[in-house]
């Protein structure tokens, strides 16, 4: 078998480059004008490399039980390693991702072809969700970076209302965002997301959520109570343990911040200067 090598091709958002793992025969990195953007590891699609991903993937865990199917819609596609994930994980998901760099998801299918059972399409995340049948999904999953910035249409109360109409009862609404200290931009979409659904949560590595350091955050809001403490479980126990909060808690983080509306959107603050990017 010939040596894995990089490939790179320069698509519509950046230069993108999948680069093979030297400790992982199976598995490659996927770069955009060189911050990492996903990780797969074609023989092990379980195996979830990044933090953020890890706990999308324990999220998706305790949604149902063990290997019931899930309908998810996946807003952002990258290499698509939460939908492989799932695609192993509850065999018979129906799984759409929307992914709005085309010649990015023809590099990764090129190379890192995924499971039959996933479909895809190119488009902006937000025009397509607006077209998704009414409670038809389970899961929407909102990973929406352009360069290390979440775009400021995909951060409005209105954009939310889109989920939840295509979210079935109780189903789950989980957005991976980036932000660091005050944690504004945090705050801001949390109180966005409790703006549409009754119930949420928000996880984060603890130096993150004390705003001392830059990191990503997940966010997840129902209609219906989110299994919370069996998520905390996984959380604690991870290689990379991170905090979940919620109810009066999560309240109190949010206070007085109002929720953001398209009037009010703007992109998610830059990372600072190298803490994503590699060599």
């Amino acid at each position: 078998m010939s040596e894995a090598v990089p490939v790179g091709r320069q698509t519509d958002l950046g230069y993108a480059k999948l680069m093979p793992d030297v400790d992982r025969e199976s598995a490659w990195l996927l770069t955009l004008d060189g911050t990492p953007q996903s990780y797969v590891d074609l023989a092990e699609p379980t195996h979830l490399e990044f933090e953020y991903t890890r706990r999308l993937g324990h999220l998706a865990d305790v949604l149902a039980p063990a290997g019931r199917p899930l309908d998810a819609l996946h807003l952002g596609g990258g290499a698509l390693t939460l939908p492989r994930y799932l695609a192993a994980t509850r065999p018979g998901s129906s799984q759409h991702v929307v992914e709005v760099d085309g010649p990015l998801l023809a590099l990764v299918a090129e190379h890192l072809p995924w499971p039959a059972s996933v479909t895809t399409a190119v488009g902006d995340a937000r025009a397509l969700l607006a077209e998704a049948p009414a409670g038809s999904q389970d899961l929407i999953v909102a990973d929406v970076f352009h360069g290390s910035r979440t775009p400021a249409h995909l951060t409005s109360v209105e954009f939310v209302r889109l989920a939840a109409a295509a979210l079935r009862e109780g189903g789950c609404y989980a957005a991976n965002l980036a932000d660091g200290p005050p944690l504004a931009f945090a705050k801001a979409q949390a109180a966005t997301v409790a703006a549409v659904f009754p119930h949420l949560l928000l996880v984060a590595e603890a130096p993150v959520l004390r705003g001392r350091r830059y990191g990503n955050i997940l966010l997840a809001g129902s209609t219906a109570p989110l299994p919370a403490a069996d998520l905390a479980r996984l959380l604690a126990a991870d290689v990379f343990p991170a905090r979940l909060t919620d109810g009066p808690a999560l309240a109190a983080l949010i206070g007085a911040t109002p929720p953001v509306t398209d009037a009010t959107a703007t992109d998610s603050p830059p990372p600072p200067s190298g803490a994503f990017s590699i060599g």
